[in-house]
């Protein structure tokens, strides 16, 4: 990966191969962490903004309280620091990994009074699924891997540790010739892929899988709302993966995906075989959000300059 010069440790800059922790950190052995995925964009007017700042510093923390850390920021201090590490690394663009996790003390399960520290990464990341993918569209497999059960991992928490079973989906669907994978929930729905959200449209109406089994992403309520505000009907409701298969189009939703086309799934066209013209729709106003070109949703951007 491509690397910047700082890293936000605690409160202070510290340059990046300096970040360092002990081998025997906690969250390194018992997935004791929690963390988010924010971007950063070009502005066309020559800025540049965070995308939903402050409600992904208070997803992090949701996550903390959810996980029982006792993260010693606020969400104030933590959106001030991926502010402040930008500007220090001096990027207008950026992928952003905030992450609180247990450190070094005591070893065992329980975390004890080890301490809880928090960093902010940045770097230069672009499509995530690759820049083909955003207008062409990836091959996806069902995983047989289910997604947790609610009552397992809790997942609305973006925990380090619940993504062992979205590590064991991608292995598998990389190693099968796929791009991604979709899960499925404990009931057989679909729940959604390894590091994203699931749409699909069918005759006009836009569906994604409920809050149920699924970490709520804040590009899928984004797009909900966009999609809203567009004049589409938006349902959040279970669907199948044979609904998926005869659907008009589908597409993922992720800080790092973005909005991104599904073709195929488990070997099955889905409608035309690439990027739809609701899809198109949706991918070419939500770009234009977060480049501020859309007055209408200017609080989702937090402007800063470098």
């Amino acid at each position: 990966m491509e690397t910047t010069q700082y890293i936000w440790f605690d409160g202070k800059m510290v340059p990046w191969a300096d970040a360092q922790v002990h081998v025997l950190t906690h969250a390194l052995h018992y997935g004791s962490a929690v963390f988010e995925g924010v971007r950063a964009y070009a502005c066309s007017d020559g800025t540049s903004a965070v995308f939903r700042l402050q409600d992904h510093a208070k997803r992090l923390l949701n996550s903390a309280k959810i996980m029982r850390l006792e993260v010693p920021h606020t969400a104030e201090q933590i959106a001030d620091g991926i502010i402040e590490t930008l500007k220090a690394n001096k990027m207008p663009a950026a992928y952003i990994r905030p992450l609180s996790f247990v450190g070094y003390g005591e070893m065992g399960v329980y975390p004890g009074n080890n301490p809880v520290h928090t960093i902010i990464a940045v770097w230069p990341w672009g499509a995530y699924l690759g820049p083909e993918a955003l207008e062409k569209g990836i091959r996806i497999k069902t995983s047989s891997f289910a997604r947790s059960h609610v009552n397992t991992t809790m997942s609305k928490a973006k925990a380090a540790g619940n993504y062992v079973n979205s590590i064991l989906a991608k292995i598998e669907a990389k190693e099968d010739g796929y791009d991604e994978a979709i899960m499925l929930d404990t009931n057989g729905f679909v729940s959604e892929a390894t590091g994203e959200n699931v749409f699909i449209v069918r005759d006009g109406i836009v569906k994604t899988t409920p809050w149920t089994s699924i970490l709520g992403g804040i590009t899928r309520d984004s797009l909900m709302k966009l999609a809203a505000d567009l004049g589409y009907t938006v349902l959040e409701q279970q669907f199948t993966r044979d609904e998926f298969y005869i659907a008009d189009e589908a597409f993922f939703t992720g800080t790092a995906a973005e909005l991104t086309p599904i073709r195929e799934l488990d070997h099955r066209q889905i409608g035309a075989g690439h990027r739809g013209p609701v899809t198109k729709h949706l991918q070419e106003e939500f770009f234009k959000i977060v480049k501020g070109e859309n007055p209408k949703y200017a609080d989702w951007l937090a402007h800063y300059t470098v």
